[in-house]
């Protein structure tokens, strides 16, 4: 197995964690209820604690001179390998819990599996991590059966926000080739593997909130992985970015 391999593999896990807790953190002061603006944002303070560890690991197995700060305010979008779910837009609280709910149910079945990486420093990011994913999941399904099973308008904007994500989720378990070269070295989860149970979890929680998962579409959006990204992705890191790049070395 290439070192490369693992590397880009660590940046892709650390990727997916920094994206989605930057567009949680956009919440922050404007939740629907104090109870639930504490609730995401701390949701989001859990995943910037994973991915600061992964590119912890990342940055030691990179170029000298590579720190977690570096990788997470130096690179360009081209370089970012998260998948293009969680760079989706906030939209309104239905479409952020789906996005959630989508995401933290893969990653749970992901850090699962991740606990028995033949790489130590990956299998304890994941143990450690999964408390916090798990609390992720229950948090989200609650929040879906509340929409989906609720008021009318309730269960019409989470099926809109179905309408919006749904093609995104395809890509979650379409393994890149860095994502197959450290699965053969025993390292990495087979991704393609976790559909099954993903797609049995959200069919348990949407049967609870009386919707459907959509029809079943050989197309996704993907390329995400590979630093093909949606128009949101620059959006993003020119907020994140701002203070490193105006004012370079810059810390608290």
């Amino acid at each position: 197995m290439k070192k490369e391999s693992l590397y880009n593999y660590t940046l892709h896990l650390a990727d997916n964690a920094l994206i989605l807790a930057q567009r949680n953190s956009e919440w922050c002061g404007h939740g629907p209820v104090l109870e639930q603006d504490i609730a995401i944002t701390n949701i989001s303070l859990d995943l910037i604690g994973q991915a600061r560890s992964l590119f912890q690991y990342a940055a030691e197995l990179g170029a000298e001179g590579a720190s977690e700060d570096t990788l997470a305010y130096l690179r360009d979008t081209r370089d970012y390998k998260n998948c293009l779910l969680v760079e989706q837009p906030n939209g309104d609280w239905a479409q952020t819990i789906l996005r959630q709910f989508f995401f933290s149910t893969y990653q749970f079945f992901l850090y699962q599996r991740l606990q028995q990486s033949t790489d130590a420093t990956l299998a304890a990011i994941a143990e450690k991590s999964l408390k916090e994913v798990t609390y992720h999941v229950r948090w989200s399904s609650e929040w879906v059966i509340r929409l989906g099973d609720g008021t009318e308008e309730s269960q019409n904007r989470i099926l809109n926000a179905l309408d919006e994500l749904w093609m995104f989720t395809g890509e979650l378990f379409i393994p890149a080739a860095y994502e197959l070269d450290v699965v053969n070295a025993s390292i990495g989860v087979d991704v393609s593997a976790l559909k099954a149970d993903w797609e049995q979890r959200v069919n348990e929680i949407f049967e609870e909130a009386t919707i459907s998962i959509p029809a079943t579409s050989a197309w996704m959006q993907r390329g995400g992985k590979e630093g093909v990204h949606t128009e949101h992705m620059g959006f993003i890191l020119a907020e994140m970015q701002y203070m490193q790049r105006v004012y370079p070395g810059c810390e608290w």
